[in-house]
């Protein structure tokens, strides 16, 4: 690697650093968020991130009890490398599950990501803007 290229590197990992500060230290399962009297996850940043109980019910109308317990949040969504696609990030079948129930149609999970496009992705946050997230990732092109 180029002595140029690595600084360039280096800076936008920095760079990205500072704009991901805002992304949970850990992720919380969607039943312990109930149990709490104001669900909240600490962000990288030191700040708090609250979610809407709303939110959160909706969410149990979807999925049950047992599933509730795998569902980790916030769920984050990385934006493409093109404004017009988002991919959200699934380990395990409940994302899934959940993707597809909030936007009524069959999802396809391809190396833990869901491709989604930008009229989906609005859906989603419109439903779910408390419990969805962005992060942001360095995508190297050669």
């Amino acid at each position: 690697m180029l002595p140029y290229d690595r600084m360039l590197q280096e800076y936008l990992r920095d760079e990205l650093r500072v704009l991901n500060a805002h992304l949970p230290r850990d992720q919380k399962s969607l039943a312990d968020l109930l149990r709490e009297e104001y669900p909240h996850v600490v962000c990288n940043n030191g700040s708090t991130h609250l979610f809407k109980r709303k939110e959160l019910e909706y969410l149990t109308s979807l999925i049950d009890a047992n599933k509730q317990e795998a569902l980790l949040l916030p769920m984050l969504i990385e934006m493409g490398q093109s404004q017009a696609e988002a991919e959200v990030i699934c380990v395990g079948g409940i994302v899934e599950e959940v993707i597809s129930k909030v936007l009524d149609m069959p999802i396809k999970v391809k190396q833990n990501r869901i491709a989604i496009y930008r009229p989906q992705l609005a859906l989603l946050r419109r439903k779910l803007k408390t419990t969805t997230q962005y992060v942001f990732y360095p995508r190297v092109l050669e």
